[in-house]
């Protein structure tokens, strides 16, 4: 059973001020001394980065993670939740579009209302209120009796104008039974610049971003009753995830990252900044550039190296696939391509998973001699794991500059967006997947790749359009499709046991 208190941060629609509200809520709370696990709702990958600095304010790992139950399946919603947050003294769960947006054409599924129900959390309902008054009431009904499993626990108001303003909301909401949390005012936004993808993730602006972390903060904690939001997570019941338990297969036990949790709060208690040894969450290793003189320490323990590409350029991943390599037997090794210009020493397997090559596609074809090295290591046969960004990396050329040359295709950045959820069968057998293994993911990306698909594809598409796509050559498995390993762990585990071989 899971007892952390916990609430999701929703809103009628996108572009209300959720993200603002969550983050803001997550630093608020850390910066209070309390251990936050942060969570979002959808595939994303950006927002969690955000969240995972929110957080950091007692200076120990947590990384944000993802909910998604399209990719991931209904059924590991609670205990993917109870991975994340066990020994943390509250969880914020940032939602997903609108509260009751989800998978095109599948009703409620994968939606910011479903995963509530599954986790059993209270919601807030983050309303932007800038045009509005006593219609507020109205629509805080309407989301509020929608769906009677919902339970809408309580309101933040967004870009409030002025002290009218605020009265006229708060007695139309009086009546709505619905309990005001939280007021923002309509001020400038904080510093969080946007690109073709979304936001500027956090490893291109750390600084920045952890001075609008303190900003988030400061308005949240001056706009917002946090006692009454405390309570309110503190009133979601037990979770049980005792079925999936006992299979977990994790890198480290529940128990041990529970009693770190305990260490991390006993030792803030006492004063002593950043105590306890142990992360009170299985960590992933911060992204760091390797000296190209490097040794890796466990390199010589029998447990093949997995090299991951990280930094700037490599952004998208999920915390839990490190974890699975880990708990499969590799020892998960980050590098950064734009600054390293050698495999992590010992390298016998890659996995390059999404970001942004387009954005440095200049630094990342001038480092030749790591491009060299991946060539090298892709056509020697060795496991390489492949997503969108590494599928481009992998290419001849990105938008007319010289990549790894591995795959015989070129990419270029397009002015179409390319989104949304798939459906997809392995086509034949690579270091991911047996053939015909089903898998579901995302895509999400403004580039195209000419030819899309090797003669040996990675993936058939069934849904939403029947295609194949990728590239199975020797040991690479590359492909424009993101995947979550936690719905299928057999893949980690044939990805290390190749490796191994």
């Amino acid at each position: 059973m899971v007892n952390v208190p916990r609430l999701v941060v929703a809103a009628p629609a996108s572009g209300s001020g959720k993200t603002t509200v969550a983050t803001g809520l997550m630093a608020a709370f850390s910066e209070r001394g309390l251990a936050v696990s942060p969570h979002k709702v959808g595939p994303d990958y950006i927002d969690p980065g955000y969240h995972a600095l929110a957080v950091s304010g007692d200076g120990r790992a947590r990384p944000g993670r993802n909910l998604d139950a399209y990719m991931c399946g209904t059924g590991l919603i609670g205990p993917l939740f109870a991975h994340g947050a066990a020994g943390c003294d509250l969880a914020v769960v940032e939602g997903v579009m609108g509260l009751y947006d989800g998978a095109s054409g599948q009703g409620e599924l994968a939606s910011t209302a479903q995963v509530s129900k599954l986790l059993r959390a209270p919601v807030v309902l983050v309303v932007d209120a800038s045009s509005q008054s006593r219609s507020v009431a109205a629509l805080v009904h309407g989301f509020a009796s929608w769906d009677p499993e919902v339970r809408i626990g309580g309101v933040i108001l967004n870009k409030v104008a002025t002290d009218r303003h605020e009265q006229l909301l708060r007695d139309a909401l009086d009546e709505s039974g619905v309990r005001v949390m939280g007021v923002l005012r309509r001020t400038e936004q904080v510093g969080t610049p946007s690109r073709h993808l979304g936001l500027v993730p956090v490893a291109e602006r750390r600084a920045e971003a952890l001075a609008a972390m303190r900003e988030l903060a400061g308005r949240v904690r001056a706009g917002c009753d946090l006692e009454a939001l405390l309570a309110l997570a503190r009133s979601a019941p037990p979770l049980d995830t005792t079925a999936w338990e006992a299979g977990a297969g994790w890198d480290e036990p529940r128990e041990a990252r529970e009693a770190a949790g305990r260490a991390g709060r006993a030792g803030r208690a006492e004063g002593a900044e950043g105590a306890g040894a142990v992360a009170p969450i299985a960590p992933v290793a911060p992204v760091a550039s390797m000296a190209p003189n490097a040794s890796v320490a466990s390199a010589g323990r029998g447990r093949p190296v997995i090299a991951m590409a990280g930094g700037s350029a490599f952004t998208f991943s999920y915390a839990e696939h490190t974890e699975l390599l880990t708990a499969a037997g590799a020892d998960v090794v980050p590098f950064d391509p734009l600054r390293d210009e050698r495999l992590p020493e010992g390298t016998r397997g890659l996995v390059i998973g999404g970001g942004f090559p387009e954005v440095y596609a200049p630094e990342l074809s001038a480092n030749e001699p790591l491009r060299e090295a991946v060539a090298e290591l892709a056509l020697s046969g060795a496991p390489v794991a492949a997503e969108c960004a590494g599928l481009l990396y992998l290419a001849r050329s990105l938008d007319g500059r010289p990549m790894c040359g591995v795959l015989d295709a070129d990419a270029r950045m397009s002015g179409r967006l390319t989104l949304g959820y798939r459906e997809a069968v392995a086509v034949g057998d690579s270091a991911l997947a047996r053939a015909g293994t089903r898998v579901r993911g995302h895509e999400f990306h403004r580039t195209v790749l000419e030819p899309g698909a090797g003669d040996a594809p990675a993936w058939g598409v069934v849904h939403p359009e029947r295609r194949v796509e990728g590239f199975v050559l020797r040991g690479v498995h590359a492909s424009y499709l993101h995947t979550h390993w936690a719905a299928a762990p057999e893949m980690a585990r044939r990805f290390v046991e190749r490796c191994s071989a």
